[in-house]
């Protein structure tokens, strides 16, 4: 391999770890709650340390995550090829990267203002606490959301120092909606899970009610993005938004049944970042829409 090559795959092998793209699945809530807490554009510098801060949160919590289930990974088949326990990454890189990216998150918050430093344990004890949630509880699912959900709060506080209850709806609409997703994706290891000890809905309650339950998950993250609007004074795009986003969680639970999971990972992958992205979209045209008119 050429000198070239070399830290080219290494760098992908990292952002395979922390899988990078499902980023989009919380930055554009994160990104709503900026706008909502700034009125509109917050500047370049409230902009980028919000973002930096999301990445340093995300990647510490996919690193440990990988860090703390490589040995699960392992015997698992469908995540034995992660980086960990395939060989591609020793666990001190692992441990630098994600310290790496803990520093980057406290740095963050740090620049934009205390309350946001302040809260740094909190968020860091949730979103690497999930990594262990599935070991004793199935509502692991909901750990997960809420890791996710505190995203678009946590932006709030970025932009203004304080934590409006308002931006509470949004925080839950992120949460159930990421239950629900998460469910549906831990389907293919109810099996492994019960044959290792471990705890999800669909291992506790067999695929038929845990989907019940990730279609229930959803329809309250529906419900809680329609009150976010209304508490936030949305205009009419917006909710048309929240009805695409609907119609999409409707598709993507019709996607999966208890016996056939073969289009999973277009309903985890594909459908949920049409979700994020799509229901940002609309927000971002309702308000400058209703910035012309006023």
């Amino acid at each position: 391999m050429s000198l070239v090559a070399r830290p080219l795959h290494a760098l992908l092998v990292f952002l395979e770890m922390v899988k990078i793209e499902h980023s989009i699945f919380a930055l554009p809530f994160a990104m709503l709650g900026m706008m909502w807490a700034a009125g509109g554009w917050p500047g370049w510098a409230k902009f980028g340390w919000i973002v930096a801060a999301m990445v340093g949160a995300r990647s510490a919590a996919m690193a440990y995550n990988r860090i703390a289930d490589r040995d699960i990974d392992a015997l698992n088949p469908r995540t034995r090829g992660r980086a960990l326990p395939a060989g591609l990454l020793r666990p001190g890189e692992a441990f630098a990267f994600f310290w790496a990216s803990v520093g980057l998150f406290v740095l963050s918050a740090a620049m934009l203002n205390r309350l946001a430093l302040a809260l740094c344990p909190v968020a860091l004890l949730v979103t690497l606490g999930y990594s262990h949630t599935k070991r004793f509880t199935p509502l692991s699912h909901f750990v997960l959301g809420l890791s996710l959900g505190i995203a678009p709060a946590a932006a709030w506080i970025g932009v203004r120092g304080d934590l409006d209850p308002r931006i509470g709806w949004l925080t839950a609409a992120v949460l159930f909606w990421t239950a629900g997703f998460d469910i549906i994706y831990s389907l293919q290891d109810d099996r492994f899970d019960a044959e290792h000890g471990l705890r999800s809905l669909p291992q506790t309650l067999g695929r038929s009610r845990a989907l019940l339950v990730s279609r229930i998950s959803h329809l309250a993250a529906v419900l809680c993005l329609v009150a976010a609007g209304a508490a936030m004074g949305a205009g009419t795009v917006y909710f048309l938004g929240v009805g695409v986003a609907a119609l999409l969680l409707a598709y993507e639970q019709s996607l999966v049944r208890p016996h056939d999971l073969s289009r999973v990972d277009m309903a985890f992958f594909t459908l949920n970042g049409y979700v994020s992205i799509g229901l940002f979209l609309f927000a971002l045209a309702d308000h400058l829409l209703r910035r012309s008119a006023a």
